[in-house]
């Protein structure tokens, strides 16, 4: 049986099984990746799920659900039944859509889910997550607590979703478990080239410069030195949200909530940092899917599967976003956020990458201390696959090798309560600062704060 002992979380492996699409019909298949695609690192994410007790089930429920439901979800999201491989011939990645299985992991912990500590990302979720294979498309694991309550992990690779098609995936497979069926606007869509690259490709030169090709050396600054980074999941409060909003809004100008929370990072970031750098920087993975015009375009995207983000930063002096009201800093953000034109944008960003996709490249980066944030919060993913709302889902994915950026995911607390979660790595200056600062907008996730039962 799995234990806790001396904070080491320790989860029995029961099975681990391929699953395989029931449809027989599908023809096997190579999916090429798009473009956009090879933008993101190739790095291994996942969705992970925290369920309470059910009121009326038990694990051995819960694990039918996925037994029956698996190969039916897997009708509609096919190529996670396959396996990823690069091409002999143009050495970039694709998929081999042979129906070889996903993965299902069912494992076993012997101790309660309030014994967690949640908040500590390294110490909890990471070890609870079991390692699986580079070329697993999808590798779906649950594990069962005493307490009742269990864990979904929803595993894949960055190269194949970001993290709305991630949320489309956990959001299809509770409507198909619950209902027996996907309601049309819930059919994804896995045509890789709704942007395909113009002949001749053509990009302005400030996209060129946004570019770095990717090296095996660490980026290093003022916060990072000899600290490793911090992996923390913390809640924010309705209220807090609310409340910064207000704060960050003007009359004729209401502040976002991704921007009024990113304006108070940005000034907690700043102060953080003081006389150790003369600049900071914030910087956004913007989803495609929310910000282009064309209705056309809109239209397809709606239920993409695949990568469709691209990455907006500033760069601003230290002094002056310490002097600056929340209402300016938030007009900052606002500015970066809504100034590219994005249909012209991912048309250009899909040019570029056709004449330099036989190289790795990351984002430029400055010397100057960044944070970047990814939020799901627009909406909340739908995670009742008959069981109950999931107490918290959140994404979760490799450190980043570029110890110059510091990372955050924002998502919707599962329930529609207008509460977030974020999961954040971090240097610990940055970290100590986030839960000491008055009034605690960032607070530590714990058992009691997700009702699980001790």
């Amino acid at each position: 049986m799995a234990s806790l002992n001396g904070g080491e979380v320790h989860v029995r492996v029961v099975s681990r099984s391929l699953v395989k699409a029931s449809d027989t019909t599908i023809e096997p298949h190579v999916l090429a990746v798009s473009n956009l695609d090879l933008v993101p690192q190739p790095i291994q994410v996942s969705m992970f799920c925290v369920y309470p007790k059910p009121l009326a089930a038990d694990f051995t429920a819960v694990l039918a659900a996925f037994n029956a439901g698996l190969p039916s979800l897997l009708n509609h999201f096919f190529l996670l039944a396959g396996r990823i491989a690069t091409n002999p011939s143009s050495g970039l990645p694709e998929v081999l859509c042979y129906n070889q299985g996903a993965e299902l992991v069912v494992g076993e912990a012997g101790f309660d889910l309030a014994a967690l500590d949640l908040g500590n990302v390294s110490a909890s979720l990471r070890r609870i997550q079991q390692p699986y294979a580079q070329d697993m498309a999808l590798s779906v694991q649950v594990v069962s607590f005493a307490c009742g309550g269990f864990t979904v992990a929803w595993c894949t690779n960055h190269v194949l979703v970001d993290g709305s098609a991630l949320s489309l995936l956990v959001g299809a497979w509770s409507e198909l478990a619950r209902t027996g069926m996907l309601s049309v606007g819930a059919q994804p869509n896995h045509d890789r080239f709704i942007f395909r690259p113009r002949a001749p490709p053509s990009y302005s030169a400030s996209l060129n410069k946004a570019f770095t090709p990717l090296d095996s050396e660490r980026q290093v600054n003022v916060l990072t030195r000899d600290q490793s980074f911090v992996r923390r999941l913390y809640y924010i409060e309705a209220s807090d949200v609310t409340r910064l909003r207000e704060e960050a809004s003007r009359e004729g100008q209401r502040a976002t909530r991704v921007q009024a929370v990113s304006s108070y990072l940005w000034k907690t970031l700043a102060a953080v940092v003081g006389a150790n750098d003369a600049h900071c920087r914030m910087g956004w993975w913007v989803d495609g899917r929310r910000h282009v015009t064309a209705p056309e375009l809109r239209a397809t995207m709606r239920n993409y599967v695949g990568n469709v983000t691209t990455y907006a930063a500033r760069e601003a002096s230290v002094e002056e976003v310490l002097r600056m009201p929340l209402q300016d800093v938030a007009a900052m953000v606002r500015d970066v956020l809504t100034a590219p034109a994005y249909d012209q944008h991912f048309q250009e960003l899909v040019d570029w990458v056709e004449e330099h996709k036989t190289k790795r490249h990351v984002e430029t980066e400055t010397p100057s201390p960044t944070v970047s944030v990814m939020a799901f919060a627009s909406f909340s993913i739908d995670t009742n696959f008959g069981f109950g709302c999931a107490a918290m889902a959140t994404p979760i994915s490799m450190p980043s090798a570029r110890l110059c950026s510091g990372f955050m995911q924002i998502a919707a607390r599962p329930g529609f309560d207008g509460s977030w979660i974020i999961n954040a790595s971090m240097w610990p200056r940055l970290a100590a600062a986030l839960e000491t600062d008055e009034p605690r907008v960032f607070k530590p996730v714990t058992a009691e704060y997700l009702g699980l039962e001790k």
